[in-house]
């Protein structure tokens, strides 16, 4: 009977600490990961200002100590997570798992192998839980549209750049033949490299045209990128613009007829009147 009493408070305290370490739905909940999230940002940013060389020497004994501080409160967390989980072994093969496995590993690492806790900055990709708190996972399905107009657009993109490349290799034969060693143009790669930062606008300097004839034909390169950069874009735009028109409401305004509303509309954008809800 004793037993069963404890094993009874155990499942209890196991099933608050859940609550408040895995929920979003309790104040100390929110409160729990808002706090963890204000760890993972001073954390990362000690991380930041210790390869500072000014700041290191002046605070690096100070910086050392808060990292471990930050190490043994994310280990504590991770080990109340594995014990009050419902599923432990699912949680631990979990990305949010993985990533707090990760981001103390590190620290423990560092002692054998200096230099190893830089890679803390993993600890970054911890603030992916924000989403939770924030709630902003309603905003998936605008995420979705963006990812099934990239998935739609794929292979125009992918035959824009087979010509862009097409293009850049011509280019770039032509430079070679023209300009040749004694201007930088000592490959072809070489002068793959200058076509592609002068298509890009980029413009770095380290390889300049000399003849005049180079020098016309790196101006009209410079115009070609000005001319082809905004293609990827509005391929992609009138895929976003075509996903968002099939996401629309198709519901039909009583008033004036006008369907094409947003999912989450009450009233017509047109006329103002109210929506019958969808049944």
């Amino acid at each position: 009977m004793e037993q069963d009493t404890q094993i009874n408070k155990e499942d209890t305290i196991k099933l608050k600490l859940r609550r408040v370490i895995f929920g979003t739905d309790t104040r100390l909940g929110r409160y729990f990961d808002i706090s963890l999230i204000i760890c993972i940002i001073l954390s990362v940013t000690l991380v930041f200002l210790d390869t500072v060389a000014s700041i290191n020497s002046q605070y690096g004994q100070l910086i050392s100590i808060l990292e471990w501080f930050f190490t043994i409160v994310f280990t504590i967390e991770y080990l109340l997570r594995l014990y009050c989980s419902a599923q432990p072994v699912q949680y631990v093969r979990s990305f949010y798992g993985i990533v707090d496995l990760l981001s103390i590993l590190p620290s423990y690492l560092a002692l054998l192998f200096p230099g190893a806790n830089f890679t803390l900055v993993i600890r970054i990709l911890r603030l992916f839980r924000i989403f939770r708190v924030l709630k902003l996972l309603r905003y998936l399905s605008e995420g979705n549209v963006l990812l099934r107009a990239m998935l739609q657009s794929g292979r125009k993109v992918f035959i824009f750049f087979f010509s862009v490349s097409l293009i850049v290799m011509v280019l770039s034969a032509i430079m070679y033949v023209v300009e040749g060693p004694g201007n930088g143009f000592t490959s072809i790669p070489k002068s793959i490299y200058w076509t592609i930062v002068t298509i890009t606008t980029v413009g770095y300097g380290d390889i300049t045209p000399g003849t005049n004839l180079g020098q016309a034909i790196a101006a009209f390169t410079m115009l070609l990128g000005y001319s082809i950069i905004a293609i990827p874009t509005g391929i992609l735009t009138a895929e976003i613009s075509q996903e968002m028109g099939k996401s629309k409401d198709l519901r039909r305004c009583s008033n004036c007829l006008k369907t094409g509303h947003e999912n989450d509309a009450s009233y017509c954008d047109h006329c103002g009147s109210e929506l019958e809800a969808e049944i």
